[in-house]
């Protein structure tokens, strides 16, 4: 992967996700908020590092790039020398790859499923390889498409829903990790619903939290909410209680890499208990997430396959990229994500609306789901 350094101007939207057809660059997220360097992505080889290393990650983020880095290799491949099949059995393949990158998030798995479908459609109706190519890569430009006004649509019912459950006219919102333009193709999910509460003028403050060992709150959600010149402080994870406990916290938002048919929603390490400071303090809890985060095969979290990252994250400084800061020989457990229950969540805000409890503590996420049209 060659590298390449470009300026954000300064009254743009942030994009971890630079394409057109044939080329697609990369916001490195790791080098945020020193550098800012996008890596060109040649192909799905590239798209597969890129996700692994997190050069790229969010679940609708690391959706979009690996479809789109496979959607650049074979618009870039000249001639293919096999019959309608090969091409479609080779890009069944490539995709199986990409979605080996990271297990957690549903969302690349999800996309996958829907391209397959589409590459079998376009192999039954189509004479010439290149077809198949064709229909593959109009189909992931069209997710690229949907990514930014599902975002829209969240943050649109989450800042209505957040605000009619609250007495208060103005709001102080905290989120965890980082759900914004960085982690989706463009303005974000639990940030979405922050960007859209600031710019109807009923946020108060945003607060995020630094989100420990890869700190992608601190390089991240702080640099989006600092570029939309959106009111907010950062603040150590371990501050969580406390903040809440000062009354300085109305809501919490955060995004999701995959929910189980029951509610139950795996998040980046820390959700869990970020949720259970909320419901000791009676702050309400929102995840907020495209359908296309939810997993309805899944019964439970348990359920929910939870990703263990290298040591050096926790061992070295700047998420395992800097200097060892930690005494040699200590062993380490490092999962990427937490299971935070269902019972803790207050509303699982969509882009076809917020699903509620039908009880005290149940979610029916399928019968939303039906609803509205949607598989997920």
């Amino acid at each position: 992967m060659a590298s390449n350094t470009n300026g954000l101007a300064a009254d743009s939207t942030l994009q971890a996700i630079c394409y057109k057809r044939g080329s697609l660059q990369l916001l490195d997220q790791r080098k945020l908020p020193l550098e800012t360097i996008y890596i060109e992505i040649r192909d799905s080889t590239d798209g597969w590092n890129a996700i692994r290393d997190m050069v790229v990650r969010g679940a609708p983020a690391i959706a979009i790039a690996g479809v789109l880095s496979l959607a650049v290799e074979v618009f870039n491949s000249g001639a293919f020398n096999g019959s309608v099949a090969d091409a479609a059995s080779f890009l069944q393949n490539k995709l199986e790859y990409l979605v080996s990158s990271r297990p957690t998030a549903v969302n690349l798995s999800d996309a996958a499923t829907k391209l397959k479908e589409v590459i079998l459609k376009a192999a039954a109706t189509s004479s010439e390889a290149r077809s198949v190519f064709q229909a593959f890569i109009e189909a992931t430009e069209i997710m690229l498409e949907d990514d930014v006004a599902t975002n829209r649509a969240i943050g649109s019912y989450g800042a209505s829903f957040v605000q009619q459950h609250s007495e208060k006219p103005k709001l102080s919102v905290l989120t965890h990790c980082n759900a914004g333009s960085l982690a989706t193709a463009g303005y974000g999910t639990a940030l979405g619903v922050i960007r859209a509460l600031h710019s109807e003028g009923v946020l108060e403050w945003a607060y995020c939290t630094e989100t420990r060992p890869f700190n992608q709150g601190s390089r991240l959600t702080a640099f989006e909410l600092v570029h939309e010149k959106i009111p907010a402080t950062l603040i150590a994870d371990s501050a969580v209680a406390a903040l809440m406990k000062a009354g300085r916290v109305d809501a919490v938002v955060v995004g999701a890499d995959r929910v189980a048919s029951n509610g139950d929603t795996a998040n980046k390490i820390g959700t869990y208990s970020v949720a259970l400071c909320a419901k000791f303090h009676s702050v309400p809890f929102y995840v907020a997430a495209p359908l296309t985060s939810i997993d309805l095969s899944l019964s439970s979290g348990r359920e929910i396959v939870i990703e263990e990252r290298s040591p050096k994250e926790l061992l070295n400084a700047r998420g395992g990229l800097g200097e060892k800061v930690a005494a040699s020989g200590i062993s380490v457990w490092n999962p990427a994500f937490d299971m935070t229950p269902a019972n803790l969540i207050s509303g699982i805000i969509t882009e076809k609306g917020v699903i509620t409890k039908t009880g005290a503590d149940t979610f029916d996420i399928k019968a939303f789901v039906q609803k509205t049209g949607d598989q997920a």
